[in-house]
């Protein structure tokens, strides 16, 4: 018996990184998953392949949660194909890519978060929880300064979680909690790359000044146990970054 048995799970952004690893994960634990992509279905279908043949359950579908068409797509995909919708992990983020609208981080790392939410919550059971998955960089970004490329993207992040947690007494009354998973920099990720390549040097730098850097799987095991976690709604569980806590920005 797993944790998660007759549970069914969203993983937003989860065709590749952190996501898909949580995905794996929560299929692992019993729970029917819900695997997102935006553009790159063959990743996403992979996934679902993996699960499958590990015996889990598991359906791809491409949504773009910027639109109101795409949290849509993903909350009637978890009713219509397992029956339910139990977890939500918010997982998707962005801001650096090339190529998008100038508003497209607060886009994504904040009004797609409430939407996304907002379609789930009305489907989700009493005893349900979420998960919302950031970054020190963003988490402290009022109080420690982060590298000038990242910024817009970490403040974006931190209006997501500061928006969700106003939603915090909605969600009591209906019984479903809320858990905020904040990281280091995490090797691996495309948004470490991306920084490496706009700053090189900057994730051996963060190394170096951190002492240890957590791997992609390392992490979202770290997530994926927090979908269970005895812990409060509103609850922060922090991961790696130690030197974080306690500093205030000059």
């Amino acid at each position: 018996m797993g944790l998660l048995d007759n549970k069914t799970a969203i993983v937003t952004g989860s065709s590749r990184g952190i996501g898909a690893e949580v995905a794996k994960i929560l299929a692992g634990e019993g729970a029917a998953v819900v695997v997102n992509y935006r553009q790159k279905a063959p990743r996403a279908n992979k996934v679902v392949a993996d699960i499958q043949a590990a015996g889990g359950r598991a359906a791809a579908v491409g949504a773009d949660l910027t639109t109101a068409e795409g949290v849509h797509a993903l909350a009637s995909t978890a009713m219509e194909e397992f029956g339910s919708l139990d977890v939500l992990v918010l997982n998707a983020s962005g801001g650096m890519e090339s190529g998008m609208e100038a508003d497209y981080a607060l886009k994504l790392n904040r009004d797609a978060q409430i939407n996304m939410l907002n379609a789930a919550v009305p489907l989700m059971r009493e005893g349900s929880r979420v998960v919302f998955v950031t970054s020190h960089q963003a988490h402290f970004v009022d109080t420690v300064p982060t590298m000038p490329e990242y910024e817009p993207v970490a403040r974006s992040k931190r209006a997501g979680e500061v928006a969700l947690r106003e939603l915090l007494p909605n969600l009591a009354e209906k019984g479903i909690s809320l858990v905020v998973v904040s990281g280091d920099m995490i090797e691996g990720t495309v948004t470490a790359t991306l920084l490496d390549r706009s700053n090189p040097g900057a994730i051996e730098a963060r190394r170096a000044e951190a002492g240890k850097l957590y791997s992609v799987e390392e992490f979202a095991a770290e997530v994926a146990k927090m979908v269970t976690a005895d812990v409060e709604s509103g609850h922060t569980e922090y991961v790696g970054g130690a030197d974080y806590f306690g500093k205030t920005a000059e």
